[in-house]
């Protein structure tokens, strides 16, 4: 089995350093390929208007001055273009990656280029609880739970264009409940808040933070579900298709 790992936190984080730990005890063949740098809700962002750079650090580990998305188009079509990844692993996330942050998260979009690509894709995120840890953020419920979960989704079958998101809960291992297959939850939505300071020369700027959204708990969500302590699986599909829409929007165009 050959393995992809990569991630939205960028080559040197805490996160894939264990992710390749992890994915090293199911196969010797793991490559690293991920962005030199952080790159934390650029989403499904590619890069277009420039060329693609990457700094080769061994065989097995690359770093790509671009997005999560470039860093497995580049990992696909250059790095192992002559013997393609059976898996791609993308994390393990600093932070959360619940509910609509899927629609922002680089490591779940990660995920999603190796699904379109018709690769089983797991994306897997370690959530903290506060804001303001830094590097203090710590994976000990991923480290516990990680491969065990991984044991479970490896091999099995799998349905083209679909991926896996994994959220580990913030507590330590040992208090994990279990693991639970949820839908995504959907947050309250609440407008961004902008805290406004000045730069050293003088000049305003404005930094972007969610703070503590509420949120609508559903007992079947990964909401719920690592609230109580449990590690989070969610599938996920690339169709965004609503089809009771179609159906009312055919009747109505006739």
């Amino acid at each position: 089995m050959r393995i992809l790992v990569t991630n939205d936190d960028g080559l040197g984080a805490k996160g894939i350093e264990l992710l390749e730990r992890v994915a090293l005890s199911f196969t010797s063949d793991v490559t690293v390929v991920a962005p030199a740098e952080e790159q934390s809700g650029k989403g499904r962002s590619l890069t277009i208007t420039a060329p693609l750079r990457m700094r080769s650090h061994d065989a097995r580990h690359h770093a790509v001055y671009g997005t999560p998305t470039d860093a497995v188009i580049m990992a696909l079509g250059e790095v192992m273009k002559d013997g393609p990844p059976d898996l791609v692993l993308s994390g393990i996330n600093r932070g959360a990656n619940l509910a609509e942050d899927v629609s922002y998260s680089g490591t779940v979009s990660a995920a999603m280029e190796g699904a379109l690509a018709g690769i089983p894709a797991i994306a897997l995120s370690q959530i903290y609880p506060r804001r303001g840890m830094g590097d203090a953020v710590t994976f000990e419920a991923a480290e516990g739970w990680c491969a065990r979960v991984l044991d479970k989704l490896i091999g099995m079958e799998w349905t083209p264009r679909t991926l896996i998101n994994v959220n580990f809960p913030p507590i330590p291992a040992e208090e994990v409940k279990g693991i639970k297959v949820v839908r995504q939850g959907l947050r309250d939505w609440s407008r961004p808040r902008l805290e406004q300071g000045v730069d050293p020369r003088g000049y305003p700027y404005w930094w972007m933070h969610h703070g503590l959204t509420p949120r609508t708990i559903d007992a079947d969500t990964d909401l719920e579900a690592t609230a109580a302590g449990y590690v989070a699986v969610t599938p996920l599909h690339l169709d965004l298709t609503h089809d009771p829409s179609k159906a009312a929007l055919e009747a109505r165009f006739g």
